[in-house]
């Protein structure tokens, strides 16, 4: 695997690293539908990878205000990883939403 100036904690390889960026790029050009494309098909491959889970949760409840659905996919994140606390304060923030 090539060397990342991280650490690569999920093991991703570097096609998942390489459509993660595509997909981060995407969203900030505001080509939300392909961003969500790619997103949903890298999903496709590994339905537990926690990057994928917590960008499609981005994407969701930041670019799209899709709040629960946001909310769905960083539930599947803290079911794999509990302690992720960047997961766990971002469905919070989008439950402020859905909750009345």
């Amino acid at each position: 695997m090539a060397e990342t100036p991280f650490d690569n904690i999920y093991d991703l390889t570097t096609e998942q690293l390489e459509f993660l960026d595509k997909a981060e790029d995407l969203m900030l050009k505001n080509d939300l539908g392909a961003a969500e494309r790619l997103l949903l098909e890298m999903l496709k491959e590994d339905e537990e990878c926690i990057p994928v889970l917590s960008n499609l949760g981005h994407l969701y409840g930041r670019h799209l205000s899709e709040f629960e659905t946001a909310i769905s996919y960083y539930d599947r994140v803290l079911n794999l990883e509990p302690d992720n606390a960047w997961a766990r304060d971002a469905r919070r923030r989008y439950m402020r939403f859905v909750e009345k």
